[in-house]
């Protein structure tokens, strides 16, 4: 269930991501100047810190509390339930970055003068937040089919607006205005389509309070995975400029080719393990699809940083192509992201979410502390790597905790995984980094030794699927 939903999930990954990656190099050549770019990323800072104050933890609650009965009416309540909850927590936050507009702006874009760049981000947060909701019953019920149909139409509304908009100059609001409309249209798509979950006359208060049992706890985890993935930015836009923020956001623009497998995983993950939470065998399962999905993280690592260099030299031009030197770091700090995400799950189905919060809060603060110092030590390079170590250490942290309460499992065989890739990427940032060909020798015999780990287990599933269709 969960590899067919990996792959069906994967592609719906591809199609909404391959748009955005094939549109960039001619992005980059209608801004004419990095820090615009910059700016952009800034916005989605503020877009993603609004966003998770509007959802509030709501969406995960309303997915764990969704397969608790069977009963129809119970899970359009449920439904229900959430979205009126997030729609008020979304109108709060825009009316606060309505109120305070100018001081914010200041705040995030050292200027007044971006006041209406923060608006519309305000716009994107009110309707993105009620958004996700909307279309949850998609994910909810696994249609596949939708899910890959909406992931192309999106980027293509997006696009198709903010080309027009750049060519007559407006750098500075047309991503972010054009990602506001093609959310719009996209929520009046799934309201079109899920409209039978959600009835007012179903809103039940009660089910509003459970689900906050499971979000609160949850709330505090979205701030924090907000500091990792925006702290070095803001950091990097008051230490060198928004400048360094653009090249900073490039290198991420490549790095989110991690996103792929990321969004396979989100998309298939959520119901695969919540419909198999009561098996017998669910840790032993749960630890298996952890390491399958580590082996596969590490591979695609290692991959990238040997081939890191040729794709930023032959995608982009000038200030651009710098960078190539934050990429592999934004690579696999979502892939890391995943395999926290299916440990910390344990902790959900057993509804016992508190941990979460200080083992991603110690990764967090790491992640601020090397930012202070490996900025002004290395540049924007230091930003990436402060934040690819704050996610390894929660990784480990959540592992031990999860072995020691006998929620995960892991094998040698992972371990000495771990150790092959560790190593490789030492010897890579340190020695070989600029030696194209040593880097292909090293980075080849890596990934090669991975794979041979996980033979028998390709074998088994090859014989699996064989016998299946027998």
């Amino acid at each position: 269930m969960f590899l067919s939903n990996f792959i069906i999930y994967g592609l719906g990954g591809v199609i909404g991501k391959i748009i955005p990656l094939l549109m960039l190099p001619i992005i980059t050549r209608l801004m004419p100047d990095i820090a615009y770019f910059g700016l952009n990323d800034i916005a989605n800072v503020v877009v993603s810190f609004g966003s998770a104050l509007a959802v509030f933890g709501m969406y995960d609650a309303m997915f764990r509390m969704f397969f608790e009965k069977e009963e129809m009416e119970y899970k359009k309540s449920i439904c229900s339930s959430a979205l009126a909850f997030t729609i008020a927590t979304s109108l709060i936050v825009f009316l606060i970055l309505l109120c305070f507009r100018g001081a914010l702006a200041e705040l995030f874009f050292s200027s007044r003068e971006y006041t209406n760049l923060l608006m519309v981000s305000a716009m994107s947060i009110l309707i993105g937040a009620t958004n996700s909701i909307v279309a949850a019953p998609t994910r909810i019920n696994n249609q596949r089919k939708v899910y890959l149909v909406t992931n192309l139409i999106a980027p293509l509304i997006s696009y198709s607006i903010s080309i027009p908009l750049l060519l007559k100059g407006w750098y500075i609001i047309a991503l972010p205005l054009s990602g506001v409309i093609s959310t719009f249209s996209m929520e009046l798509i799934f309201w079109g389509l899920n409209r039978k979950w959600f009835s007012f006359k179903l809103i039940n208060w009660r089910y509003i309070k459970q689900m906050l049992r499971i979000a609160l706890p949850l709330m505090p985890n979205f701030l924090v995975y907000w500091v990792f993935n925006s702290a070095d930015r803001l950091m990097l836009e008051k230490i060198l400029g928004t400048e360094a923020v653009g090249i900073y956001a490039i290198g991420g623009k490549i790095g989110q080719l991690s996103q792929l497998i990321y969004l396979a995983f989100a998309g298939g993950w959520q119901f695969f393990a919540f419909s198999t939470m009561e098996d017998e065998d669910q840790v032993e399962m749960t630890s298996n699809v952890f390491e399958y999905l580590g082996g596969v993280a590490f591979i695609a690592i290692i991959f990238l940083t040997m081939i890191n260099q040729w794709i930023f030299k032959f995608i982009f031009i000038g200030d651009y192509v710098e960078g190539a030197i934050v990429a592999p770091y934004l690579f696999a700090s979502p892939l890391l992201l995943m395999l926290f995400q299916i440990g910390s799950n344990q902790l959900l189905v057993i509804k016992k979410t508190w941990p979460n919060l200080p083992i991603l809060s110690l990764g967090a603060i790491l992640n601020v502390i090397l930012n202070l110092y490996l900025i002004p030590l290395i540049g924007v390079e230091g930003a990436a790597i402060a934040t690819f170590i704050g996610y390894i250490v929660s990784v480990c942290i959540c592992v031990a905790v999860l072995t020691k309460w006998k929620l995960l499992c892991l094998s040698r065989r992972f371990a000495l995984v771990v150790l092959l890739t560790v190593l490789y990427l030492i010897v890579w940032r340190v020695w070989i980094r600029e030696e194209v060909w040593m880097t292909l020798l090293f980075g080849g015999g890596t990934m090669l030794g991975i794979i041979l780990l996980f033979k028998q287990d390709f074998v088994k599933l090859l014989k699996n699927r064989k016998g299946g269709a027998a």
